[in-house]
């Protein structure tokens, strides 16, 4: 026997019904919303569950994770609180004395924002934990620094450099390989409870090879949580019949996601057609040529599967355009459209180049955050390439304008999973005329979103009739507008406007209440 519960006494952030003041669910699904009083006339012995004046809007779906290395940051070292050398090699000693056990897994050192801008060494790191092996990643997660226990493990000749590429992700393999069954499961468990806590019902895992490991992406598969897990793996395969056979073998929704053609700006391994403006001597590191990418991209999209490409560089924009390119003239727009190829980051792009991925449908994967983070003229991406290429970064407004679709994404550990914190990083970009507006931010953390997943039912990600109950309630005292005065700037529309209202991001981010993915309580 189906059930219905009312939700009342809210704001319901609802195209349907701009005004609803409540919200009715059966069996998982949106059955209407309206007034209060209609609904307790429309449906009498339903479950009645007063909001108090709570804002409920479609829950977010972040389009770029990392669950156990987020959860390793959460239940473990975590180091972007370090502003100097120092403070991250008394975090690491603090942390080693504390957990006498096991390899010492350390997350988000940023040697750009401290004093002498002066990564850690091998040197540094055993002088702090002696023999035990200890792999301590840079924020990007494209470099990191292993003690020399470590690197023994990994294979890796003694060195005092962080390391990049190739080493680095054997270091990481045998970071990975020290730690427990135990370990990995409460930490996938931590970063997902994390998630619903802030309202996100689903993550987009981008796993890989040289990422998390088959292993470790299919516990997380088979995890049960009220998160849900949609995993892309990024290994490169040359025909259909290999694209089909990976899928079979991994579970993943695509080879998309962390197929890396280069690394990250704050590592300087991201490839660029120019030099980097602090370190004249390298354009970066590149993965893939165009035609491996090519390669790639021609068998997913023979086979009717979603690739997609970790891309950040100009060098590697282009790389990648020019494969798409090709595959175009090969098998046409439409077919090319049909799989939903999808680029994670892509900072660095022309407007010639976006006009392109707009008529091909090819998705963009974006973390607002990262320009928050790194952004302006003091910003590490001015330290890198200088003001002129820095201001060109991220540009959202120029993606949205050319019709590329937009997934917003948290690529957490990197940056925080809060999505109201992306969603107003979207919003305040610190180059005029690259940010996009409230409305479109949000509309990429959730439909959008689950777009990029593959799911276009027209009803994801949104409060309307028929579709998933996957919602949360959020916290709305600050965000009151019974009062006459400051309405239009508690929110981020007059309701006046008939258009759905979002509050107002300033300094203080809305608290989540409660998360709900179809119809299921997950947090609250």
């Amino acid at each position: 026997m189906s059930s219905t519960a009312l939700l009342v006494n809210g704001r319901i952030h609802s195209p349907a019904m701009p005004d609803a003041t409540a919200i009715a669910i059966r069996d998982g699904i949106v059955a209407w919303l309206g007034r209060d009083e209609v609904g307790r006339a429309q449906f009498p012995d339903a479950e009645i569950i007063d909001l108090d004046g709570g804002f409920v809007a479609p829950a977010f779906v972040d389009s770029h994770f990392h669950t156990t290395a987020t959860g390793l940051a959460l239940t473990g070292l975590d180091l972007r609180s370090a502003r100097s050398l120092q403070e991250c090699l008394t975090l690491l000693a603090d942390f080693a004395a504390a957990h006498p056990d096991g390899v010492i897994w350390g997350h988000g050192w940023d040697e750009t924002g401290w004093p002498d801008q002066c990564a850690p060494t091998t040197a540094d790191i055993d002088a702090v934990v002696g023999d035990r092996s200890a792999y301590l990643t840079r924020i990007d997660v494209h470099s990191a620094v292993a003690s020399t226990a470590l690197r023994r493990r990994a294979g890796l000749s003694c060195g005092q450099a962080p390391l990049n590429a190739d080493a680095h992700h054997l270091a990481r393999r045998a970071a990975r390989a020290a730690l427990t069954p135990a370990q990995r499961d409460r930490a996938r468990r931590a970063a997902l409870d994390a998630a619903a806590a802030a309202g996100i019902v689903a993550v987009q895992e981008c796993a890989g090879p040289d990422v998390s490991g088959l292993d470790d992406f299919g516990e997380l598969l088979d995890l049960d949580h009220g998160v849900e897990v949609l995993g892309y793996w990024g290994e490169a395969v040359v025909t259909a019949d290999e694209a089909r056979e990976l899928i079979r073998t991994t579970r993943a929704r695509g080879l998309a996601g962390d197929l890396f053609v280069d690394g990250a700006l704050g590592s300087r391994t991201a490839w660029l057609h120019e030099p980097y403006t602090d370190e004249p001597t390298t354009t970066g590191n590149s993965y893939l040529d165009v035609d491996a990418v090519t390669a790639h991209l021609a068998a997913c999209t023979e086979a009717e599967i979603t690739a997609g490409f970790h891309v950040i560089g100009d060098a590697a924009v282009s790389v990648v355009v020019t494969a798409l390119q090709r595959v175009v003239e090969r098998f046409g727009s439409v077919a090319v459209a049909r799989c939903g190829h999808r680029l994670e980051h892509v900072e660095m792009i022309t407007e010639e180049q976006v006009a392109l991925l707009g008529s091909w449908g090819v998705i963009a994967s974006v973390q607002p955050n990262f320009d928050a983070l790194w952004g302006g003229t003091d910003g590490m991406y001015a330290q890198r390439l200088g003001a002129v290429r820095a201001r060109g970064l991220n540009p959202f407004a120029l993606l949205a304008s050319h019709g590329v679709p937009l997934a917003l994404g948290s690529d957490s550990p990197v940056t925080d999973m809060n999505p109201w914190s992306a969603v107003r990083a979207a919003t305040s970009h610190h180059t005029p005329g690259s940010a996009i507006s409230a409305r479109a931010a949000f509309a990429a953390a959730t439909r959008g979103a689950w777009r990029a997943a593959g799911i276009r039912d027209g009803l994801s990600g949104t409060l309307v009739p028929g579709a998933p109950a996957s919602y949360a309630v959020w916290d709305a005292e600050e965000f009151d507008v019974t009062a006459p005065t400051d309405a239009v700037a508690r929110w981020s529309t007059d309701p006046r406007s008939r258009v759905p209202e979002l509050p107002a991001l300033h300094d203080r981010l809305p608290h989540c209440r409660r998360t709900v993915h179809r119809g299921v309580t997950i947090h609250g």
